[in-house]
């Protein structure tokens, strides 16, 4: 963190949200990090000071009463006793700290007579700092995606079993399945809450999934992943219950095409925009551009979504290391919406897809 301070005129940083706080520190639970030159501190209540101790031997781990700001305040104080006459900048992650929070920690600042310690926004410069990913880091995605994989092959098969049996499946217990075989094959958790939207529900990117019965002719879009070591998985895949009419088809290959023409186009060095722009131009050009609404993909990592994305206003270079979703859509209100998702990790020749899940049109 040297070079950090250094680079942004930092004396010391607080950091609230657990992905950061577990980027830097190693530490899982919920409370507080601060960081300088001089101190490395977890502050923390009773629920977790073993499990910080354990993840973060470097670290002071400090188990606060009262308010978790003044406890540091007083701490700092008692350290440094010539710290309150200092100028002393200390980052925050001002784009998720409450407004409260901040006008807590300013009246403290005043009442602790710390008249020349400056608040200075951090503006996801913390955040930034998980954007390339380290081997170890991408090793855990990779397994995560992997167990999707299965958790899909396992779904499909339990779909055409009750299919089969002429049993009824509703969304829920699509999603309740997905979710059981990536627990069942060792993921911590999921990444976010599992998607499976049949018919017309598939036409919302974000549906939730209902008491809704699959039907013959529905689209049912699946879109799930889990956690490993902490860091998620992201995938969607789109299938159809029978038969594909000829519209579902047009759609679903459109959509496969322009994920296929931004997945062999992406190289370092080019932007977001860059890349979202050659899967939307396909879009467009087949007559589906106003049906194509969101974002072309986001990074992951510790957090679902991260930062850059691949998206009409992305500016950022693509460098090798960081970890980003590719997923054209097309929704058609009162007909259903394709999504397919993979994950791609950058790298200095192009990209490397770890997503494995076939892709191929699947009636089932």
């Amino acid at each position: 963190m040297k070079e950090f301070f250094q680079e942004h005129k930092l004396d010391a940083i607080l950091i609230h949200t657990s992905a950061n706080m577990r980027h830097i520190s190693g530490f899982t639970g919920e409370g507080l990090v601060y960081q300088s030159q001089e101190d490395k501190i977890i502050l923390t209540d009773s629920r977790y000071t073993i499990a910080a101790g354990k993840e973060s031997p470097s670290y002071d781990i400090l188990q606060y009463q009262g308010n978790l700001y003044e406890y540091l305040l007083d701490e700092l104080i008692k350290r440094h006793p010539d710290i309150v006459s200092k100028l002393w900048k200390i980052g925050f992650e001002d784009q998720s700290m409450a407004v409260e929070v901040y006008r807590i920690l300013s009246t403290l600042l005043k009442k602790k007579k710390l008249d020349a310690w400056e608040l200075v926004p951090l503006h996801r410069k913390v955040d930034q700092l998980r954007q390339i990913k380290s081997e170890q880091e991408i090793a855990s995605i990779k397994k995560a995606e992997s167990i999707g994989d299965a958790a899909f092959e396992k779904v499909i098969q339990w779909l055409k079993e009750r299919r089969g049996e002429k049993k009824e499946v509703t969304e829920k217990q699509v999603a309740a399945h997905i979710e059981f075989f990536m627990r069942d094959a060792g993921a911590e958790g999921t990444s976010f809450d599992t998607i499976a939207a049949s018919g017309i529900h598939s036409a919302m990117p974000h549906a939730v999934p209902t008491d809704k019965v699959l039907e013959e002719g529905d689209f049912l879009t699946m879109d799930f992943g889990c956690r490993i070591n902490g860091y998620c998985s992201d995938m969607t895949r789109t299938i159809v219950i029978g038969k594909a009419d000829e519209k579902q088809k047009e759609i679903y290959d459109v959509v496969l095409r322009a994920q296929e023409a931004a997945i062999q186009s992406i190289q370092p060095g080019m932007t977001g925009k860059e890349v979202d722009e050659i899967a939307r131009d396909i879009i467009r050009q087949a007559g589906y551009g106003e049906c194509f609404g969101h974002s072309l993909g986001h990074s992951v990592g510790l957090e679902i979504h991260e930062m850059p994305c691949f998206s009409p206003n992305e500016k950022t270079v693509l460098k090798p290391g960081m970890v980003i979703t590719v997923e054209p859509g097309i929704y058609v209100e009162g007909f259903g919406g394709v999504r397919i998702e993979d994950v791609v990790v950058i790298t200095e020749e192009g990209c490397e897809d770890i997503t494995h899940s076939t892709k191929e049109r699947m009636e089932i």
